[in-house]
């Protein structure tokens, strides 16, 4: 039992670290920037594999309800929110600072579960959540590559995470699991993002793209799509197969694996191949205070 809860753990970290890599590497390093489309194709993809492990009997799916699907919704909406936003952030924003104004979410439940729900909270806690609020209220005079509109974004991804979160406990005890919720997240996502493409311009601008007809690109896209399910499977199964600090541990074991990667990442400007910083020593500190929340 002890063995198969490692393996889950340790699958969980491979899905995350490669997930968050090959993202990076298509929004910073390919530059495809079109959001709709390339969170359009993911949701697709994980969609397409969701149904097909409901139809070979592998997963259960119970979405049958129009009443409850309807009650989901507002959910699914901010799911697409949260996929947009946050796309949009992580082609601007390094891993570690990006990962580290994503926390800031968890504050924003903590302190909706406080102040609406009444609920008791530790000390420990609250510690926990100061600590991240001062590490992102430090990031943006500490960042050599500040960049406004990748702050924007995340904000707006923050915001969308934390409601997404105060929904999906307020819903609870529900008919419908975390692989329904999922399930449903992504057939509202696809149609939305799909519809939101020409809009946004992102359909029109995409022929100018210069890695269109590139392998590298191809193949990059198609294991984001892959490597996006199985993450998103592999952390329903985390969740069920273990206690919730036993699947927080290794959520920060995930991201703390992630500042042991190269401090350095190197994109492509408009001019010359640039180096970005990832992460400073002055900051490690906080980084992890916050991974542990």
């Amino acid at each position: 039992m002890c063995v198969s809860k490692y393996l889950v753990g340790l699958t969980f970290c491979v899905c995350y670290l490669a997930s968050y890599l090959t993202n990076k590497y298509v929004l910073s390093v390919l530059k495809f920037t079109y959001p709709t489309l390339f969170q359009g194709w993911q949701t697709l993809i994980g969609g397409l594999l969701l149904h097909v492990s409901w139809k070979l009997g592998w997963v259960e799916i119970n979405s049958n309800s129009r009443s409850d699907v309807s009650v989901w919704l507002p959910a699914s909406a901010l799911f697409v929110g949260v996929i947009y936003a946050g796309s949009r952030a992580l082609s601007r924003l390094a891993i570690p600072v990006f990962l580290t104004l994503h926390n800031v979410a968890e504050v924003i439940t903590c302190a909706y579960q406080k102040c609406f729900q009444k609920e008791k909270t530790s000390p420990v806690k609250i510690c926990s959540a100061l600590f991240l609020l001062a590490a992102a209220g430090c990031l943006p005079f500490n960042d050599s590559q500040f960049d406004p509109d990748g702050y924007f974004w995340a904000v707006i991804h923050i915001f969308c995470v934390g409601a997404y979160k105060i929904l999906q406990k307020s819903r609870k005890p529900t008919v419908l699991s975390d692989i329904d919720q999922q399930y449903l997240n992504y057939i509202f996502s696809v149609i939305l993002l799909a519809f939101a493409s020409h809009p946004t311009g992102d359909l029109l601008r995409v022929p100018e793209f210069p890695f269109l007809y590139f392998y590298r690109f191809h193949s990059t896209c198609c294991a984001s799509g892959f490597l996006g399910f199985f993450l998103m499977f592999s952390t329903v199964k985390l969740k069920r197969c273990m206690a919730p600090g036993q699947c927080a541990a290794w959520i920060f074991f995930a991201k703390a694996v992630l500042q042991i990667e190269p401090r350095t990442l190197y994109i492509g400007s408009r001019h010359s191949t640039t180096e970005l910083h990832l992460l400073s020593s002055e900051h490690c500190f906080f980084f992890f205070i916050c991974f542990y929340f």
